[in-house]
């Protein structure tokens, strides 16, 4: 029984981890927005929401998919899931930004760019800071 409740208690850290980086991530990109809104005007603000929430909505995915490995012991399982976390990552977000400008003729590519690294440099810093067990 001891294990069962390990395994829960770690899914529920591991979520925790996920939420916490997500927030992070959320934070960094409307901070950078509002930053454009006031520097550049209105499409600069989208585009970054446009870059932002395309990393963000691409590591939700990647976290559903690489929480599937939770009950594994196996590493080469693990490897696998967490591989294929990753690779659906990149692909949401490529697809993501590349509706992002089929749609937005408006776009400020400088922006977009800033979202994109603001949502990923603190998604890192996200997990670095918020679990040092990981």
């Amino acid at each position: 029984m001891k294990n069962g409740m390990n395994n829960i208690n770690d899914g529920l850290a591991a979520n925790n981890i996920y939420s916490k980086m997500m927030r992070w991530q959320l934070l960094a990109t409307v901070v950078v927005a509002l930053l454009a809104f006031m520097l550049s005007g209105m499409h600069a603000f989208f585009s970054v929401l446009a870059g932002g929430l395309s990393v963000i909505a691409g590591a939700w995915i990647a976290a559903k998919i690489a929480a599937r490995s939770d009950n594994q012991t196996e590493p080469s399982t693990i490897l696998i899931n967490l591989l294929k976390a990753e690779a659906i990552k990149i692909i949401v977000i490529a697809m993501l930004l590349f509706v992002s400008f089929k749609l937005y003729h408006q776009l400020v590519p400088i922006a977009l760019i800033a979202g994109l690294a603001a949502a990923a440099v603190f998604s890192g810093a996200a997990l670095a800071k918020t679990d040092k067990t990981i």
